[in-house]
């Protein structure tokens, strides 16, 4: 009997991404894998990204679903809520990825690859490991603040990740349902760091593979005064949290 492939769903949040989520879906289509399926999280874009995931899901054959959230609360939000929906669909990998082109899609290969040695928990596509870089579209204050907020994460938790803040990520889904997805408090970008925090709290084992991190083509960054504060004081309430679960 042929062992069925296992099911790898890329979950995407979007929010005015209607150029950019069909080039995505192509590259994703084009990767071949087997068993693979897009979710789109749209969070109500006034742009009609939802309406465009609509149609891409209704020509995928089933391997496009969306899911519309009315209220638009953060990356952090759109994720887990993506994320559930994967498990409860029966995920046994669950991807997370930009939807504005930014993450190479060719990494996942890698990626599912490294999974498949049983010890990895999660695989994230760094910039600060050897081969990995950064946009060279971008100016040398963004690349600084970038590798200080590394260094100001580890320096605080101890992760041991060179990219820390990194939002591309390969999840087993039995990673996910270990670091009890419903009690994750943080949102927007800290989100990534409490999710790593989470997996080394318990053990599991984090490994990065090397990736070019692009510059986004079309739309707008959705980086805020508040999400900028938000994320420089999340290691510190994950340190002092009485109430984060522990091993």
């Amino acid at each position: 009997m042929v062992e069925a492939s296992p099911k790898v769903v890329v979950v995407v949040p979007t929010y005015n991404e209607r150029e950019n989520l069909p080039v995505l879906a192509g590259l994703l289509a084009d990767l071949e894998v087997p068993n693979l399926h897009l979710l789109v999280v749209d969070d109500g874009s006034p742009d009609g990204t939802g309406e465009v995931a609509e149609k891409l899901a209704a020509d995928s054959g089933g391997t496009v679903g969306v899911l519309h959230r009315t209220t638009k609360d953060g990356l952090g939000r759109a994720y887990l809520a993506g994320m559930a929906r994967a498990l409860d669909e029966g995920a046994d990998i669950v991807v997370q990825m930009d939807a504005d082109l930014s993450h190479p899609a060719s990494a996942i290969h890698e990626m599912l690859r490294i999974l498949e040695d049983g010890e990895t928990a999660v695989v994230l596509g760094s910039r600060y490991v050897p081969g990995g870089s950064t946009a060279s579209e971008w100016p040398w204050h963004r690349k600084a603040l970038s590798s200080w907020a590394n260094f100001y994460v580890n320096a605080i938790l101890g992760l041991g990740v060179r990219d820390a803040t990194a939002g591309f990520k390969a999840w087993r889904a039995s990673t996910l349902r270990a670091i009890d997805l419903p009690t994750v408090q943080s949102n927007g970008y800290s989100f990534q760091v409490e999710m790593n925090y989470r997996v080394i709290k318990r053990g599991l084992s984090i490994r990065e593979v090397p990736i070019r991190f692009e510059e986004r083509v079309e739309g707008m960054s959705k980086m805020s005064l508040g999400v900028q504060v938000e994320s420089a004081l999340a290691p510190w309430k994950l340190r002092f949290d009485r109430d984060e679960p522990k091993a």
